[in-house]
Formats: structure tokens, C-alpha cells, sequence
């Protein structure tokens, strides 16, 4: 047997190739005529021989397809001198990785709509799309914030009422829960301009607004409001979220709401979720 007929031997013809890789006869075909992949060898019957070393191309290939990379782009980072294979299979490992965290993140969003789908009685059209959600809550609306509160108090009496509430409502009930929440906003930057004193009856007023606001989720007695107000100054976010409508508001408010809390016999020191 001479050498070229053992060589012969040892390589793939382009059907065994397309079963081992997972690909058509035509799309290897394809490659070969835009150069991507160009078979080494030819049978004495002119059929394209495959060996090692361009069945590893061909690896090389279906991986960065998998991340989304044109074929012209995969072709010149494939031909390019300065990048040996060790790199290439850095660069892999690297775009692959990241991949998975995206997939691993739109797996946990899936998960969520699963849930939400699940909560809603299995009607998806009660539930906010992402676009509904940016347009009745703002551009600055994060939805990892439902995941946070999900994860403080998921389980709880609260969070199962709140659940079960927003179950029933509509895209127009959402609508009108921002509206008023931003008109209360506004009103409360008002008041801290024109110097509205926390204990007084505007103050008063305000936060039995507020605390309505809070009671279309959940029963928001003044004991929870005082607790949901520590956090309008103790976390970041929420203070500039207030701060934003005016300096200072934040603090303000909270003041508000634990003094109303005083005037309604409970005592902000030694509030109670319940």
C-alpha cells in the first residue's frame, strides 16, 4: 500500500463528516466555496477527503456560530497569523462563559414569567410586559426589584396578599397606581417647600395617602408604614429615588410617617410588622 492511499485512508469523506459533526453535506459544501472550510485531500474519485486537522476547524467553526458570529467574521478570526489554536480556544472558552451567564439569567427571567404566569391564574395578559412596565413605572424601573422583595418577604402574609391582589389587575389598575403614586410624589415635594411640619394635619394627611397607597397591595397598618419608611433613608436607592423630586424628601417623609404614626398611638421606636 503506498503512502498516499494510507493517508487516503485515515480521512473522512464529507458524508461521514457531516454525521460526526452534526452538520449537512451541503452547508460543508457551502464552506468549501467561500473558503471556510476547504477539505485537504480528494479520493481518486475527486471526493473531498477530510482529516484531522480540518475536522477540528470545523469544531471551530460550529462554536463561534453558536455565539453568533457571521461566517465572513469566523473565516478571518480562523486565518489570522497571530492567533495560534491555545488562543483560539481561550477566546472560546471566554465567549462561551459569557453565553452561558446570559442564557443562565434569561433562564431565571423565564422561570419568573412562569411564576407570574402561574400567579395570574394562568392568564399571561394580566401580567406587565417589560415595555408596559417601563411606560407605567418609568425608564429607571428595575425588575430585579420585584426579585429583592421576593426574596426579603416572599412567603410572608403581606407578599402572598400583595400576589394575590395584583393577580386582579389590569394593565389600567397599574396605570392608575403610578399616576397616583406620582401625583402623591409631587404633592410631597410641594409640601416640603412651602415647609409643611411633619405633625401637622397636611402632614397627617399625606402620609394616610401614602399609606393607602401602600394598602392597595397589602393591609399597610402604621406600625408596617413606619418600618417601610426606615428605609427611605437607610437604603441608597430609595433616598435618591425621594431626593430626586426634591432634597431632602426622603428624610422628610419618613418624619412624616412616624409622627402620623404617634398620633394614631404607635410609637416609632418600638414599631411592629405586625
Amino acid at each position: 500500500m503506498t503512502e498516499s492511499s494510507r493517508d487516503e485512508q485515515s480521512m473522512l469523506t464529507v458524508g461521514r463528516v457531516a454525521r460526526l459533526v452534526g452538520v449537512s453535506v451541503r452547508t460543508l459544501h457551502h464552506w468549501e466555496q467561500i473558503g471556510l472550510v476547504v477539505a485537504s485531500g480528494r479520493s481518486w474519485s475527486d471526493y473531498r477527503l477530510y482529516d484531522a486537522a480540518d475536522v477540528a476547524r470545523i469544531h471551530r467553526v460550529l462554536v463561534y456560530r453558536e455565539l453568533g458570529l457571521p461566517l465572513a467574521e469566523i473565516g478571518r478570526i480562523l486565518d489570522d497569523p497571530q492567533v495560534d489554536p491555545r488562543e483560539h480556544l481561550i477566546r472560546q472558552r471566554d465567549l462561551l462563559a459569557e453565553r452561558i451567564r446570559r442564557l443562565t439569567r434569561t433562564a431565571h427571567a423565564v422561570e419568573q414569567m412562569i411564576e407570574r404566569t402561574t400567579m395570574t391564574h394562568d392568564d399571561p395578559t394580566t401580567a406587565l410586559s417589560a415595555e408596559e412596565q417601563a411606560r407605567i413605572f418609568g425608564t429607571d424601573w428595575d425588575p430585579a426589584w420585584q426579585d429583592e422583595a421576593r426574596e426579603r418577604w416572599g412567603g410572608t402574609e403581606a407578599w402572598t396578599q400583595s400576589a394575590r391582589r395584583a393577580a386582579s389587575f389590569t394593565t389600567q389598575d397599574w396605570e392608575d397606581v403610578a399616576a397616583q403614586m406620582t401625583a402623591l410624589e409631587a404633592d410631597l415635594a410641594s409640601a416640603l417647600g412651602r415647609g409643611v411640619v411633619p405633625g401637622s394635619a397636611e402632614a397627617d394627611e399625606l402620609a394616610e395617602r401614602h399609606r393607602e397607597q401602600i394598602g392597595r397591595h397589602y393591609d399597610c397598618s402604621h406600625g408596617r408604614q413606619v418600618l417601610l419608611a426606615r428605609m427611605y433613608t437607610e437604603d441608597p436607592r430609595f433616598t435618591a429615588h425621594y431626593d430626586a423630586s426634591a432634597p431632602g424628601l426622603a428624610a422628610w417623609l419618613r418624619a412624616v410617617i412616624e409622627e402620623n404614626a404617634r398620633h394614631h398611638g404607635v410609637d416609632p421606636e418600638t414599631a411592629a410588622w405586625d
